[in-house]
């Protein structure tokens, strides 16, 4: 069977982002997903489209097909008063939180006398993205 929406699919990958391997299932369990759900980015689902079990690819995501641009509206600053130990943090450095009604992840982006920068961007925004792919299973997903 061949990748395509609706169907269950396994494959290996390395994610390879400014020349740094970020991530890779090789050597582990395979990331699995329903194509053309939304499960995974698009612009990677696109690309691997029509492929079947056994084939490898090696693909470029550009940032529109995956996590975008950086929002420039995304930064945000807090008060260092809302930090347990703002003395520790350092700018690049990633923290989590929440906020109203919802958690977060950010990074730090700048520091000053009373107030810290977050950057709410996914880390990867403004990233073009490249997969090595190896499809390892394609089967008709369950209905549930």
């Amino acid at each position: 069977m061949t990748i395509q929406n609706g169907a269950m699919v396994k494959l290996h990958y390395t994610l390879t982002v400014d020349g740094y391997v970020v991530e890779s299932t090789m050597g582990g369990d395979p990331l699995s997903y329903v194509h053309g759900k939304g499960e995974t980015i698009s612009g990677l689902e696109q690309r691997i489209s029509g492929l079947n079990p056994g084939d490898h690819r090696l693909v470029e995501i550009p940032p529109e097909e995956a996590y975008g641009q950086p929002d420039p509206t995304a930064l945000q600053q807090a008060p260092k008063s809302v930090f347990r130990d703002p003395g520790v943090l350092q700018v690049g450095m990633r923290v989590s939180g929440q906020g109203p009604g919802m958690s977060f992840q950010a990074m730090v982006s700048s520091i000053s006398d009373d107030k810290i920068t977050l950057d709410l961007n996914h880390p990867l925004a403004g990233k073009t993205l490249r997969f090595e792919v190896e499809v390892v299973d394609v089967t008709i997903a369950p209905r549930f």
